[in-house]
């Protein structure tokens, strides 16, 4: 199947408010295209691709259908782990973590004008290297307990507030956020909050997701 490349604005985007990740293990494949549209419907700006599969052909498929989804919607558009895959189907970025390939791997293949995000879990150490590397953002958690990532380490809301004294990059909260505690992280400096069951393992995403950008907006 011939692969269309999207061709984003050419202006970087800034992160910031609702950013949801859809995750294959969270949603099923006949709901990816369906799940993502209501999310973005409900005021997400930024929707990450994530799919540990070895299957290329799926993830390719899959993808490209986001990314041209996320093309006439407005939003910013991220492939998790894979650079080649975001370069591919014209992703505006790709997101790393810390077992991923080098920041600078793949600044080289996917040039300055693509966005690059790091995990930085609980440690503002990865989080100031990963800016002096070149990283346009950063996320930090799990910030709250969560059944999506219910083993990653924690992060307080001391180390975010710390990390954005120190930084200037934009910061994303990841892991066990919902409207009821979103307000916690945006007075501790966050930037934008990441959010995968709370979107998409329950019925309405759409709703879920007004309801997520509300708190954002409500500050």
């Amino acid at each position: 199947m011939a692969t269309k490349t999207v061709d984003f604005m050419k202006e970087m985007p800034i992160i910031s408010g609702l950013y949801a990740i859809i995750d294959t293990s969270v949603t099923i494949d006949s709901e990816l295209q369906s799940r993502a549209a209501a999310v973005l419907a409900g005021g997400a700006t930024t929707l990450q691709y994530r799919d540990k599969s070895r299957d290329q052909g799926k993830r390719r498929q899959q993808a490209q259908l986001l990314a041209e989804l996320c093309h006439d919607r407005g939003a910013t558009f991220i492939v998790n782990d894979d650079y080649k895959l975001a370069a591919i189907v014209g992703a505006q970025g790709v997101h790393l973590g810390e077992d991923d390939d080098q920041l600078a791997v793949a600044r080289a293949h996917l040039g300055e004008a693509k966005l690059i995000g790091v995990s930085c879990y609980n440690q503002l150490t990865l989080a100031t290297r990963a800016q002096q590397q070149g990283a346009d953002y950063v996320a930090f958690g799990r910030c709250f307990p969560s059944t999506t990532k219910p083993g990653e380490r924690y992060v307080t809301v001391a180390q975010i507030r710390q990390a954005r004294r120190q930084l200037t990059i934009p910061i994303v909260g990841i892991g066990g956020i919902t409207a009821g505690n979103t307000r916690t992280l945006r007075l501790a400096g966050v930037d934008a909050v990441a959010v995968i069951g709370g979107l998409f393992s329950v019925p309405d995403s759409e709703i879920a997701a007004r309801k997520l950008c509300e708190q954002m907006e409500n500050l």
